[in-house]
């Protein structure tokens, strides 16, 4: 068992560039046994980066790095397990054709061979164990991975790590993927592992987890180590500022009681029921309204959203738009109409990671950037530039992958689609899920801004009191149907909110 307290790894002068972009800036740090070191900043600090680092996931420029007393350069992510640093990756880790035995001991199969076969049994017997070692019971080892939601998916990476018995996890924006159920998961292993003597550096933008929950925290600003904070030294207010370089007191949600069209209807949910957890569901969406969906993981919020874009069979019932009467069947009939969507699962299905930012942001002007039957190379680049300054889009160029994006950026790369196109209804599902708390309060701002220019919003967030700060008026969910049905004139009670959740 480690010594608890003694040093386990340390980071000297590292740095990191991306072409001309310098991602890390001569990084200091030290890890000791026993602790949960939280690593926070802005989307595009650095933090992933150095993480990776650590993890074998790539090489630094310059710098060295210590582990367990001796120089450590890992060739890989696989050299690096093998020696007690597991990483849980921001983005998907798991791939959705193979079963999630396969997924659980990818790279590590040779134990379950007998001849030129793997012994299925012995592998979904072993992957049983280790999703029953972190508390998951109901995820079936032999099933394609892609059965399972974003939320399940990330379970069966901590599942995977974990098995391994790593001396460092390091935990990447994880909890941001996860239910509440989830989230206490991860949370008991990180305090499991530390009381054992290990460490962990969990990577957030949530403030109040990392504070609940870390020993220390390391603030990065643009690639530079700002400041190491002891937990008798936290405060929130302080973070703030050393993170985003500027005042940030107080909320940075709504401060307005303004109004919407009552009697102006926009978008209609008629008793739609679909195969995923809806049931004879109603709402109407009025003009200039930010109407918030709330409720527990699983309560049918998320297919909601998707139903209402067109993305989810309808078995009865139906989608409506209540100007034209039009129902909405599809997403392409959605799109054509002036809706738009915004996925929680950013990176397969808002975005076309090994496309440019700018073919992303383009995607939804074919029909706007004609000229004849031809797009015209000048006014869609006009497009895009619109959006990369108005939403100040980190980046060297329009043409650069999406994919090399911190994941703050990245969402912006999706709302420029959909600002892009003038949408005037959008769908928002989990918009501010792994960002930072300058780009929530930017994308909080564009939000507000889009419903003072009559856009009609429906906003489904698992976060409350983002809802709370933002929203007309809230429906909450329960068992795939409406619970309760609360206005921002008259004030959320958040104790009410969970008692019509649970």
């Amino acid at each position: 068992m480690p010594q608890k307290g003694g040093l386990l790894f340390e980071v000297k002068d590292l740095c990191k560039n991306f072409g001309v972009t310098i991602a890390l800036s001569h990084v200091n740090f030290t890890l000791h046994s026993g602790e949960i070191r939280g690593l926070i900043g802005e989307n595009g600090s650095g933090k992933s980066t150095v993480s990776s680092i650590i993890a074998g996931m790539q090489p630094a420029n310059s710098g060295e790095m210590m582990y367990k007393g001796a120089i450590w350069n890992p060739a890989s992510a696989i050299e690096a397990q093998k020696a007690g640093i597991g990483m849980i990756v921001q983005e998907s880790g798991t791939i959705a054709g193979i079963s999630v035995a396969e997924n659980i001991f990818l790279g590590d199969m040779s134990r379950f061979r007998k001849g030129l076969a793997v012994d299925k049994k012995a592998i979904f017997t072993a992957a049983k164990e280790a999703l029953e070692n972190i508390g998951v019971t109901d995820i079936n080892p032999a099933l394609p991975a892609g059965h399972y939601d974003i939320q399940q998916r990330k379970l069966i990476e901590v599942a995977k790590i974990i098995y391994m018995e790593p001396e460092l996890l390091i935990v990447d924006e994880t909890t941001t993927a996860l239910s509440k159920h989830g989230r206490e998961i991860v949370y008991k292993i990180m305090h499991q592992m530390a009381e054992a003597g290990k460490t962990v550096m969990i990577i957030s933008h949530d403030l109040n987890e990392v504070m609940e929950h870390c020993s220390v925290l390391t603030v990065l600003r643009d690639g530079v180590i700002i400041d190491n904070i002891s937990r008798e030294n936290f405060d929130a207010d302080d973070i703030k500022k050393k993170m985003v370089g500027r005042e940030m007191k107080g909320s940075y949600y709504r401060d307005d009681y303004d109004g919407y069209d009552e009697n102006d209807v926009v978008l209609k949910a008629d008793c739609i029921t679909t195969m995923n957890q809806l049931l004879c569901l109603n709402l109407e969406l009025h003009k200039g309204e930010i109407l918030g969906i709330g409720g527990l993981s699983n309560c049918g919020m998320h297919p909601l959203g998707r139903a209402l874009y067109g993305l989810e069979d309808i078995v009865d019932g139906q989608v409506i738009l209540q100007h034209s009467g039009l129902v909405i069947k599809n997403a392409e009939t959605a799109f054509k109409n002036g809706m738009g969507y915004v996925s929680r699962d950013r990176d397969n299905e808002s975005l076309e990671l090994n496309a440019s930012i700018s073919e992303n942001i383009a995607s939804t002007g074919f029909k706007k950037n004609r000229v004849g039957p031809f797009i015209s190379f000048k006014k869609e680049k006009s497009y895009v530039d619109r959006q990369i300054q108005a939403l100040s889009i980190k980046c060297l160029k329009a043409y650069q992958p999406v994919s090399t994006l911190s994941g703050g950026n990245k969402q912006k790369v999706v709302f420029g689609k959909w600002c892009a196109v003038d949408s005037d209804i959008l769908i928002l599902d989990c918009p501010t899920r792994g960002v930072d708390i300058g780009v929530k309060a930017d994308m909080y701002q564009l939000i507000c801004n889009m419903k003072k220019s009559g856009k009609s919003i429906v906003m489904i967030s698992e976060e409350l009191p983002e809802l709370m700060g933002m929203c007309d008026r809230m429906l909450i969910m329960r068992n795939g149907q409406i619970s309760g049905e609360f206005f921002r004139k008259d004030g959320y009670n958040d104790h009410v909110l969970i008692e019509y959740m649970i």
